[in-house]
């Protein structure tokens, strides 16, 4: 078993349970997969040797008297250095809290713990995870592991930079504009981000902000719906926290694919999108043709959702960071845009996601999914603060050439990505497949069916 690290979380989990491994021998193959290349790519940025084998200890030892702890048992796992673990340093990839160690940990910590999962560290964010670049000014950047030279993508990079490299079967992320979804897309491994509330989150200073989820990352979708088989449920946390239990995800993952409607938009309303993202993402609508699926080229366009988006994002922003002195630039631009802010901007960003959300309703009555680039770019220069143009066309700003990412976010709707080829270059490309809302199942369904077909995501990088 040398290669121990890189088998599925589902393989792995079959293996513990059948005692053909132990907790420990994975932490620590994974304690030695770290030590081997986290220094090229610099994914885990806090790391817990102690405090993973102690619980791998105690997942062996309740096997050994016949009790599995939950579906993660025994289970390597990592968390976003966004997410309160208690004891471990949690930066939030900010030097103002360099040094903060939470007192408590967040619920999804607590369901990964209470499921048995082993907590091996924390992943790289760029500050409070402002971006889709990882980098920040107590860590540094985390690279790709197909290319050191290029960015993992954010603002869940260290998390899919780790899976990438063998470092952990599974990890936490969040999305806001695109953060579970543009690294997954850049690494070449699979992240969801579930419809708002699914896996609810205690926010403290704005409970009703549905732009931003907590989600899993792994390298296949069967161990994305294991993962979500522990963090996803009802909790008052949050109010509008979605009343089905985890176990939903614990069914299978086959479905007909000649009875799906899929809707195909390559650029989402006229976005550009790089030639070879474009290409690659072209073809993996073929292969679902190919398939069987029902695939329609369609004339979409989300185009309200820029307002939308921009409007509630600097609202947040103002909201949750605005008491704060010191941050990093891009923190303080989303700030000082939130605090411009008025109540016509408010209702207008209101009126015209309540407007998109009804005619995409209409469009899931004729449609099961869409299917679009996830990125509108494959992996950029990790030196490169952002991507600045594509196709020749200059991007205003940092958030500009995420938006085939953001613009779904409005939607309120499950979206994932997964493996779907690569450039020329040797670069990941993933396909965004998104669902109506609440069919989070569904659309790890499809993305499952898409996997299975192509195996893009057995592609390792060449660390």
């Amino acid at each position: 078993m040398t290669d121990l690290h890189y088998l599925t979380a589902t393989e792995m989990s079959e293996l513990l349970l059948t005692k053909q491994v132990s907790a420990v021998e994975l932490a620590e193959a994974h304690l030695r997969r770290i030590g081997e290349v986290n220094d090229r790519v610099n994914a885990i940025v806090t790391l817990t040797p102690d405090q993973a084998l102690d619980q791998a200890r105690r997942a062996d030892a309740a096997l050994a008297g016949g009790e599995v702890l939950g579906p993660l048992h025994g289970l390597p796992v990592a968390h976003k250095d966004l997410v309160d673990t208690a004891g471990v340093r949690t930066t939030y990839g900010s030097r103002l809290f360099a040094d903060h160690v939470p007192d408590a940990d967040d619920l999804l910590v607590r369901r990964v713990r209470a499921a048995g999962g082993v907590m091996i560290g924390k992943t790289n964010t760029p500050e409070f995870g402002t971006g889709s670049h990882t980098v920040n000014e107590v860590f540094g950047v985390t690279r790709n592991p197909y290319d050191p030279g290029r960015s993992a993508g954010g603002s869940s990079g260290g998390a899919t930079a780790a899976l990438a490299s063998g470092m952990v079967p599974l990890a936490d992320g969040s999305d806001m504009g695109g953060s579970l979804r543009n690294p997954a897309s850049f690494c070449n491994v699979a992240g969801l981000r579930p419809t708002p509330g699914r896996v609810p989150s205690r926010s403290p200073h704005a409970a009703w902000f549905t732009l931003s989820v907590p989600g899993p990352m792994a390298r296949t979708v069967a161990d994305l719906a294991l993962f979500m088989r522990a963090i996803a449920g009802f909790d008052p946390c949050s109010p509008y926290a979605v009343r089905e239990d985890g176990e939903r995800f614990g069914a299978g993952l086959e479905m007909d694919v000649t009875r799906a409607r899929i809707a195909y938009s390559p650029d989402l309303g006229g976005l550009p999108v790089d030639t070879e993202t474009a290409r690659v993402t072209a073809e993996a609508a073929g292969t679902l043709s190919e398939m069987g699926a029902r695939v329609k080229l369609v004339d979409l366009d989300l185009s309200d959702a820029e307002d939308a988006f921009r409007v509630q994002r600097a609202w947040y922003y103002a909201l949750s960071y605005g008491d704060l002195h010191g941050v990093g630039p891009n923190v303080a631009w989303n700030v000082e845009e939130g605090r411009k802010l008025t109540g016509d901007d408010l209702a207008r960003a209101e009126r015209l996601r309540t407007g998109l959300y009804h005619r995409m309703n209409a469009f899931f009555d004729e449609y099961d999914f869409l299917i679009a680039p996830v990125s509108q770019v494959p992996p950029f220069p990790a030196d490169d603060p952002y991507v600045r143009e594509i196709n020749g066309r200059p991007m205003p700003d940092y958030l500009a050439w995420m938006r085939s990412c953001y613009w779904v976010s409005v939607l309120s709707a499950p979206a994932m990505s997964v493996p779907c080829g690569f450039t020329s270059g040797g670069l990941p490309v993933g396909l965004q497949i998104v669902g109506r809302p609440w069919a989070d199942f569904d659309v790890l369904r499809l993305g499952h069916a898409f996997e299975r077909a192509t195996a893009f995501g057995l592609r390792r990088p060449r660390l």
